[in-house]
């Protein structure tokens, strides 16, 4: 293949989540409830803010796209690590490893950079509520939109082709149930200084870049919030800002439980388990998260029941 100039290793075998035969058939559906309420909460949600008139605002605009991309997420790794359970061997080309990667690596960064948008959204919606139509108009949001997947694409792409650089001539077996940047560089048989520091500037640059807009976002929100007189007031205000924080606590707690622990206290088994909840639980709780916390996908939601017992009782 035209990848041979640069590995020997025309497939991996991904270990999967664990080597335990008694685990693999509880946790094969396990994860199949999950992908599976996964697909519902995203496209369900998907779904309501598309027919809903009352939801055609930047906010769900955002949220829109937040669902599209945790759908895509879960898409990429859910499907191969249920295969890891039900076959002897799960085997995965050279080819697939690095498409794996790179839709994985563009849908995670997007994310991030998702959530950041949303912040900033209701910042200006609560911070600076007259001009909140102007300043959130539909060709500012599209533009922050095309924005978050340029990131993520262009984070995809300079980590893919970080890889390909990559010499694989011994051991083809990844320690994980997807292709990821730690187990890979692990079994290079290369150098992989340049790659390491690859990683490392461009995690620090997203970091910053996604988490100081939230930070400043919500101090000033605090701020704005607090100011206000009224009890119910700093209540409505506090609710709409509510499922957002959920969403970035989840992620980036996962996140920095993942990569932030000493090497020396880190293992397979803890990665295992982190990354699993950023890749497969969050982007199932989001979705129920603003659709269960919110008073305006509760009312949507209700509006449509009603209308289509007014239409089926007719």
């Amino acid at each position: 293949m035209n990848a041979g100039n640069h590995s020997m290793v025309t497939e991996f075998i991904l270990m999967g989540l664990t080597d335990q035969p008694e685990l693999q058939l509880p946790l094969f559906f396990l994860f199949l409830q999950i992908y599976i309420f996964s697909m519902m909460g995203n496209m369900g949600l998907l779904l309501l803010i598309r027919i809903s008139s009352q939801l055609h605002t930047p906010m769900y605009y955002f949220l829109s796209n937040l669902c599209f991309i945790d759908l895509c997420y879960s898409s990429v790794i859910i499907p191969k690590m249920l295969v890891s359970f039900i076959s002897k061997k799960n085997i995965i080309s050279y080819s697939g490893c690095l498409t794996q990667f790179f839709f994985f690596c563009t849908f995670g960064i997007a994310d991030c950079y998702m959530l950041t948008a949303m912040a900033y959204d209701r910042y200006v919606a609560i911070c600076s509520p007259l001009l909140y139509n102007s300043t959130m108009s539909q060709n500012i949001c599209f533009l922050l939109v095309v924005g978050v997947y340029a990131m993520g694409i262009f984070g995809a792409i300079t980590h893919t082709i970080g890889l390909t650089r990559l010499s694989f001539c011994r051991n083809n077996v990844i320690s994980h149930y997807f292709c990821d940047i730690p187990p890979l560089l692990k079994l290079s048989c290369s150098s992989t200084y340049i790659n390491e520091l690859l990683v490392m500037l461009l995690v620090v640059i997203n970091s910053l870049v996604t988490t100081l807009p939230i930070i400043i976002s919500y101090a000033f929100i605090l701020s704005s919030i607090l100011s206000i007189h009224s009890a119910k007031g700093r209540s409505k205000a506090f609710s709409t800002c509510g499922s957002h924080l959920a969403s970035v606590a989840m992620l980036y707690g996962s996140i920095i439980f993942m990569y932030c622990q000493p090497e020396s206290t880190s293992n397979i088994t803890q990665q295992k388990v982190s990354s699993v909840i950023y890749t497969t639980v969050i982007p199932m709780l989001n979705s129920w998260i603003y659709s269960l916390r919110n008073k305006d996908v509760k009312d949507a939601l209700n509006k449509i029941r009603k209308d289509w017992v007014v239409f089926w009782c007719k």
